[in-house]
């Protein structure tokens, strides 16, 4: 039987990678849309072939049909809607952030494993397949001792490219309370961050950061720049902003014996190039744009772990991992200071 879906928010990136990864994924069958708006659920529910359209959360919980949401709310909604999820015995995908605080995510993450259900966030670079080889070349030793790992994610105004809208129904991303404290890095900065530490096998411990903004006068940066030491050795930098030109995604991994550079391919589409040069390894492979392939291989490795009883590849806890991080950028871009990490604040399935 496929596993039934149910969208929770209508907006921009539900209807243009959403809805149709949920239909592109095997097992999957897309039962409803919630919107606020009845025409706009409905005009929604007909693009894509959803059965029914609510514009109510608790009607959506209370259809029998469906088994997982997809929680692709303002980002001050996520604790809420998945809290009310778990509680209703559903399965819950959520975009990234995760949460705005460490409080809600933790919250999140409790409720889940306590009502049984899966956690999964939108973390879609883990599934692209240039990125997964890298991360196999890197655990395999293809690279030999990896010192340096760099990332840039970042867009512009130039031709056609624009920065993500702050005005109407997207009004919540100029509030640090309703978004998590930053823009930037929630926006497109946690692909990049957390694409690092998936390619390293690595987890960030220390983090140094300068923006553009967490002052009083501007809260919320459009620019910032990250020093990031991981817990493996490497130590690292990762560049994420809206002030450039044009779209600007690479990552490069450095090692004793080789480097890897993924060229365009640190946008979350498939898309890019990868190239190896190392002692034992040298390749080119270039990836043809998908701006849905990803995100369909997100959802297809979430159900995948509804039915084996497993984490997800991108987690509830991956997710946790990166609202601390945004907190610590946050708390270092303030302060001008390096901010350490601590372990993370989750107990183990046994309290």
């Amino acid at each position: 039987m496929p596993i039934g879906w149910a969208i929770i928010s209508a907006g921009d990136f539900a209807d243009s990678r959403g809805a149709p990864g949920i239909n592109q994924a095997d097992g999957a069958e897309l039962v409803a849309v919630r919107s606020r708006d009845q025409g706009r659920s409905e005009a929604f529910a007909e693009k894509h072939g959803a059965k029914t359209a609510y514009t109510s959360v608790e009607d959506v919980l209370g259809d029998p049909r469906i088994d997982a949401v997809y929680i692709t709310s303002p980002n001050h909604l996520h604790a809420e809607y998945t809290t009310m999820a778990a509680n209703a015995g559903k399965h819950v995908l959520v975009e990234k952030p995760l949460s705005v605080n460490m409080a809600e995510g933790v919250a999140m993450l409790q409720v889940c494993r306590e009502r049984g259900v899966t956690l999964g966030v939108g973390l879609h670079l883990r599934h692209h397949p240039g990125h997964i080889e890298t991360r196999r070349l890197v655990a395999d030793g293809a690279l030999g001792t990896v010192a340096l790992a760099q990332a840039q994610i970042g867009q512009g105004e130039r031709g056609n490219v624009r920065s993500v809208p702050r005005a109407g129904l997207r009004d919540w991303w100029t509030h640090p309370e309703m978004v998590g404290g930053a823009f930037a890095m929630l926006t497109i900065g946690v692909h990049a961050i957390d694409d690092l530490q998936f390619l390293l096998g690595q987890q960030v411990v220390e983090i140094a950061a300068i923006t553009d903004g967490q002052t009083t006068e501007r809260p919320l940066e459009d620019l910032a720049t990250m020093c990031l030491r991981f817990d493996g050795g490497a130590i690292g930098t990762m560049v994420c902003g809206m002030r450039l030109p044009e779209y600007q995604n690479d990552v490069a991994i450095y090692g004793s014996e080789g480097k890897v550079l993924l060229s365009d391919a640190s946008w979350p589409r498939l898309q890019g190039e990868l190239r190896v040069s190392s002692e034992t390894v040298n390749t080119t492979v270039a990836y043809e744009p998908d701006q849905v392939y990803l995100v369909k291989k997100n959802i297809e490795d979430f159900q995948r772990a509804i039915s084996e009883g497993r984490d997800p590849v991108a987690s509830g806890l991956v997710g946790l991992k990166l609202v601390q991080l945004t907190e610590g950028m946050v708390d270092s871009a303030k302060t001008g200071r390096t901010v350490k990490l601590e372990e993370l604040p989750v107990p183990g399935p046994d309290g």
